[in-house]
């Protein structure tokens, strides 16, 4: 898995949290989907994601986005 696979796996796991979270408990829950959904836009724009960057630390195969 590369790390742009990898990050698109882990901000769609993200949301599904947050949507959970946000029927179980309290709709507030639905920011955490907000803040995904603009940290995947910033980064579409900037090429810049804190997560990738710690991916990357942790030996996950570079790939084009994310490198």
């Amino acid at each position: 898995m590369t790390i742009d696979r990898a990050v698109l796996l882990f901000a769609g796991f993200m949301i599904l949290v947050s949507l959970g979270l946000a029927w179980a408990f309290s709709p507030w829950w639905l920011l955490l989907a907000a803040f995904v959904g603009l940290n995947l836009m910033q980064a579409s724009l900037t090429g810049f994601c804190p997560l990738a960057i710690i991916l990357k630390k942790l030996g996950v195969k570079p790939g084009a986005a994310f490198g």
